[in-house]
């Protein structure tokens, strides 16, 4: 029988089928995870293509020089300073405190209306500082040394998106009051709109005449001017989608001041998250430097073969962890280890199996995605190639990443956020000395697809770390069926692979020498996108692996709907 301790004011856990269960209005039951995970999905499917379509965008109007570099600097900032000051903490802890809050009389609202007026005081303060700061944050995180980079226009770019900061804030915040009512759908569909908005600026950036001034920078120039501008008011857009959703819930804000006890305990997991996030981010300073000190186009080329290797985890894994989250925070306030373990057994085998064979594909066809996408416009084909083996060098990384973030989540839902912290410091100190050698080894426009190997080898090293330390704190993991799921999925991408590398070779000697190379990745994308999947996902069928029964359903239930 499931363990699970009493408190006063719980409801009796359900034992059979036959059995009643009532929920009161603080403690509404929760949808299933995979209809609430799959139900996101499709939001932040759409979310994650739109934003890639304005980073290619982006590409198209800019190129993948310097002022994709320096623009792609800028726009990292207020997310650094974001978390610096509490994105971390809001993305970590407030979620599980404020699913443990609806067992108050009031359902959690006062201690919410604290929480908002404390983060939001924060981050506004650390938003006029940014500002101020911004020439000191871009010469922090660009070399200007060798001439390949642009910290004016950079910071030209930063006075006017670092603030940002107040609306990724005040998104988060809201996001996290409506996902601990279990409410993900304006969250999941807000960055959409964020990224329409970015798209409509890029194409007025297209036929605005003129060129953005490098030598000297010039605030005044049109093109700098919509860019920068146009982006904030995505965010902007992005933070108040949320409010409407908000009142539906019936929650009203006021602004209330005031401490309890349990806003001490906040502060207290707060200053072991801002140490990871201080951590983590040194680690992105080296990586920031190591790029400009390289060939042109290191960052953006960085930037947006990031963004395609989070592309999978952003539909699959955010949409699973978004509703697994106050699960595990209810699991652990109710002392239910059980449960807590089987929903991270479960989070890390429906990862595996949608994002293993998805990192074959990568693997295959990266070079051929990078110039496919990327190779139009103002890019270069090289730069576009660049891109694309980046990917593929550093695709195997995108499970262990998964799987990091979602250890993360269990050790913050049991109020524990020193450990992530000392995660991080053994991540970073294996990080650092490998990005300076790739630096000193490798050629500079081979700097980038070193840098995200590395970083992919981090997180294999931060998932056995974080799988150990559980089994220390949790006892089983039911870890061997987690293991015999990764080496099945494994040996299914291997396959897939192989299967792909070969059908390749037949369609060059079909193709010839006469067809460019933009075609030729095109076909090489779809021959191998197809093949892969094909035979990875059939090798998981024949294998019978129980995952991926409720995935394929869901699936279909979407193309029906459809």
């Amino acid at each position: 029988m499931r363990k699970s301790l009493t408190r006063s004011g719980d409801v009796t856990r359900r034992l059979g089928p036959q059995s009643q269960t009532v929920d009161p209005p603080s403690r509404q039951k929760p949808p299933s995870l995979a209809k609430a995970s799959g139900s996101m999905a499709v939001a932040t499917l759409v979310s994650r293509i739109t934003g890639f379509v304005w980073k290619i965008q982006l590409a198209w109007v800019a190129g993948l020089g310097v002022v994709n570099d320096s623009f792609t600097v800028a726009n990292t900032l207020p997310n650094i300073v974001y978390e610096l000051l509490l994105g971390g903490v809001l993305a970590s802890v407030v979620v599980p405190l404020l699913v443990r809050s609806q067992d108050d009389p009031d359902g959690g609202q006062a201690y919410t209306n604290r929480l908002l007026t404390v983060g939001m005081t924060m981050l506004l303060a650390g938003t006029v500082v940014a500002v101020a700061l911004a020439p000191l944050l871009t010469g922090l995180y660009m070399d200007d040394s060798t001439g390949k980079a642009n910290s004016d226009l950079a910071t030209a770019f930063a006075y006017l998106l670092l603030p940002e900061i107040v609306f990724y804030g005040l998104f988060a915040l809201l996001s996290a009051v409506l996902q601990a009512k279990h409410v993900f759908g304006p969250t999941a569909w807000a960055p959409v709109i964020n990224n329409l908005v970015i798209m409509g600026t890029l194409g007025l950036y297209a036929v605005v005449p003129g060129e953005i001034s490098l030598n000297p920078v010039r605030m005044g120039d049109a093109k700098l001017l919509v860019l920068g501008v146009g982006v904030t008011l995505g965010i902007v857009v992005q933070a108040l989608v949320l409010v409407p959703a908000l009142r539906r819930t019936g929650f009203r804000y006021r602004w209330t001041w005031g401490l309890d006890s349990r806003l001490k305990e906040f502060g207290g997991l707060a200053l072991w998250i801002l140490g990871y996030v201080a951590v983590s981010q040194v680690g992105m300073v080296i990586t920031t430097r190591v790029l400009t000190a390289g060939a042109n186009g290191g960052a953006s080329i960085y930037s947006n073969a990031w963004l395609l290797f989070q592309l999978p985890y952003g539909v699959i894994g955010v949409s699973l962890l978004t509703a697994i989250m106050p699960r595990l925070s209810r699991s652990a306030a109710d002392g239910d280890t059980e449960k807590l373990v089987g929903d991270l057994s479960l989070g890390s085998r429906l990862s595996t199996v949608l994002l293993v064979p998805i990192s074959a594909i990568l693997t295959i066809a990266g070079s051929a995605v990078g110039i496919a996408l990327f190779g139009v416009g103002e890019a270069d084909i090289a730069d576009a190639a660049r891109l694309g083996d980046a990917l593929a060098f550093s695709a195997f990384g995108i499970l262990p990443y998964a799987l990091v973030m979602l250890q993360l989540r269990v050790f913050y839902a049991m109020k524990d956020a020193r450990t992530p912290t000392l995660i991080m410091i053994v991540m970073t100190v294996v990080k650092i000395p490998l990005l300076y050698f790739c630096a000193d080894r490798l050629r500079p426009e081979d700097v980038v697809i070193g840098v995200l190997l590395v970083n992919s080898l981090t997180y294999v090293v931060g998932a056995v770390l974080g799988q150990m330390w559980l089994w220390v704190r949790l006892g089983r993991l039911q870890s061997m069926r987690v293991v015999k799921v990764i080496v099945q999925t494994i040996v299914a991408g291997v396959a897939g692979i192989l299967a792909a590398w070969g059908m390749t070779l037949v369609v060059d000697m079909v193709l010839g020498d006469g067809a460019g190379p933009r075609l030729t990745a095109w076909v090489h994308l779809v021959v191998q996108g197809l093949v892969t999947t094909v035979v990875a996902f059939g090798l998981l069928v024949a294998f019978r692996v129980p995952e991926l029964q409720p995935a394929t359903q869901r699936i279909t239930r979407l193309v029906r709907r459809g």
